[in-house]
């Protein structure tokens, strides 16, 4: 490893798994950002799962805690900011990865499915950011890496309104964020991954759907011009770049983590 985090502290939101899943991308981003050097706070909202991440990185000589934690809730986050300034005297990265879907259209879909995706989804987010952001201010730096989806600018081969809504308000979060704080030398920016092989996905929307594992893997991967998916670590290492000090010059901006998938008609 190349040490790009070294000295940095990072809270990773949603650096567990989902239950039956070895490596989302929030486990690896947590495990590459202290592979880097980054002492990491692992959040999410099963300290079982945060630990099973930290074990991880105890295993490769890395440094993290766990921290359970319900981001929907105000002063959950507040906790996690404060504890993380109070462990480590600072905030440098703050990465938002926590998301889940419903599927369904605005008939089909129930408000409490609606109101379940926007406030996990973007307003989980909005307050990850309003509680740490005032210490990346206080500090004048800090880098904010929030997972978005292509979802967010292109429609889904079904019908996926809420995911696709939170998804690009999420967009519009980034970029507010970024302009509000960028003469304070807080960076903000978001990545969009396209079809991305976790267990998460597959099985949430293959049983969402009613189509068998290997059938739905074979037509995602037919969506995609480098005809595979992306796997885990492909995110990870793009939040890793915007991270580091090699995006220094990146704020408000969304990366595209696709294989191409955006470029089809």
């Amino acid at each position: 490893m190349c040490q790009r985090l070294r000295g940095k502290i990072a809270i990773v939101v949603g650096a567990g798994s989902t239950p039956g899943e070895s490596l989302g991308n929030g486990r690896a981003t947590a495990i590459l950002f202290a592979r880097e050097g980054a002492k990491v706070m692992l959040v999410d909202y099963r300290l079982e799962s945060a630990m099973e991440t930290k074990k991880m990185i105890d295993d490769e000589g890395g440094e993290s805690f766990a921290f359970g934690a319900d981001i929907t809730k105000s002063a959950d986050c507040k906790q996690m900011a404060d504890k993380c300034a109070e462990t480590y005297g600072r905030i440098d990265i703050l990465h938002n990865n926590v998301g889940i879907g419903e599927g369904g259209g605005p008939v089909e879909l129930s408000e409490e499915d609606w109101d379940k995706v926007v406030g996990t989804n973007l307003k989980g987010m909005f307050l990850a950011c309003k509680h740490v952001l005032p210490y990346m201010e206080k500090q004048g730096s800090g880098a904010i890496v929030n997972i978005s989806s292509l979802a967010a600018i292109r429609c889904a081969p079904y019908p996926y309104v809420a995911y696709s809504a939170s998804k690009a308000g999420v967009n519009g979060l980034t970029r507010d964020i970024a302009m509000q704080y960028a003469h304070q030398g807080v960076r903000c920016n978001c990545i969009m991954p396209g079809f991305i092989n976790t267990p998460m996905a597959i099985e949430a929307i293959s049983s969402r759907m009613g189509i068998d594992r290997e059938d739905l893997i074979r037509m995602r991967d037919a969506c995609v011009p480098m005809n595979h998916m992306g796997d885990a670590w492909d995110v990870a290492y793009t939040a890793l770049f915007l991270a580091s000090d090699e995006a220094k010059f990146i704020t408000g901006t969304a990366i595209i983590v696709d294989g191409g998938q955006s470029l089809k008609s």
